[in-house]
C-alpha cells in the first residue's frame, strides 16, 4: 500500500541510504525539504551537486579536499616528520579538535577486516610506505579500538619498523568522567597498559 507519490518514496529511499538513517528519520528528511521554499531546496540541491563535482582526495594524505595538496599537507608549519594514520577523513577532524597534533595525516580509507574480506591492498598502505623517507621520524598508529582497527595496527606496526621508523599507537582506556566499575576488562587492560607516571 502506497502513502506517497513515487517521487516522495524515491527520495525516502535516498534518504535511507545514508550511515545511520532510517526509514522514519528518512521519512522527515524528505517531508522537511518538501516543506521548504523551492530556492533553498534548489540551493541543497546545488550544494550537494557542487561538493561531489570539486571535493576530491589529496594525493599526499587521503584527505577530502577542494585543492592539491590539502591545507594540512600544504601548510609549511606542520611537522612532515610526525604522521598520523587514521582509518578515515572524518577521523581528521577529531584529532585536528584536540589541537594537540601539528603533524601531518594518513588516511587509510579503511581497516584490515579478514572477516569483511579486506586486506592491506585494499587500503591505502602501499601510500604509507612510499611516504617513508629519512624525514619521518614517528608514524602514530590512530585507529579505531576495534579488532578490525588492532588488527590494522600490527600490521603498520610490522611492516613500518624494520625501515627503521618509531611506530606508537595512541592509548586507550577509561574515558574522562567514565566510572570503573562501568568498564570492560579490554578497557580496563588498554588503560593499564598505556599509563604514565605523574
Amino acid at each position: 500500500m502506497e502513502f506517497y507519490p513515487v517521487a516522495i518514496e524515491k527520495l525516502i529511499e535516498e534518504f535511507a541510504k545514508l550511515p545511520s538513517i532510517g526509514h522514519k528519520t528518512a521519512q522527515r528528511l524528505t517531508l522537511h525539504i518538501l516543506n521548504l521554499p523551492k530556492d533553498e531546496v534548489e540551493e541543497f540541491a546545488k550544494a550537494l551537486v557542487q561538493a561531489r563535482g570539486t571535493i576530491k582526495y589529496c594525493s599526499v594524505c587521503g584527505n577530502y579536499t577542494d585543492k592539491d595538496p590539502c591545507a594540512i599537507c600544504g601548510n609549511p608549519n606542520r611537522d612532515k616528520a610526525l604522521i598520523c594514520v587514521v582509518e578515515q577523513a572524518k577521523d581528521i577532524i577529531s584529532m585536528e579538535k584536540v589541537k594537540e597534533f601539528n603533524g601531518v595525516y594518513h588516511v587509510l580509507h579503511g581497516n584490515i577486516s579478514p572477516m569483511a574480506g579486506r586486506g592491506p591492498s585494499d587500503i591505502r598502505i602501499k601510500e604509507l610506505i612510499t611516504r617513508m623517507s629519512g624525514d619521518v621520524t614517528e608514524v602514530i598508529v590512530a585507529t579505531n579500538p576495534n579488532i578490525e582497527g588492532e588488527a590494522t595496527a600490527m600490521y603498520i606496526s610490522k611492516i613500518l619498523k624494520p625501515l627503521g621508523v618509531k611506530v606508537t599507537r595512541i592509548a586507550h582506556g577509561i574515558p574522562v568522567g567514565g566510572d570503573l566499575e562501568y568498564a570492560d576488562e579490554v578497557t580496563l587492560s588498554k588503560a593499564l597498559e598505556g599509563r604514565k607516571e605523574i
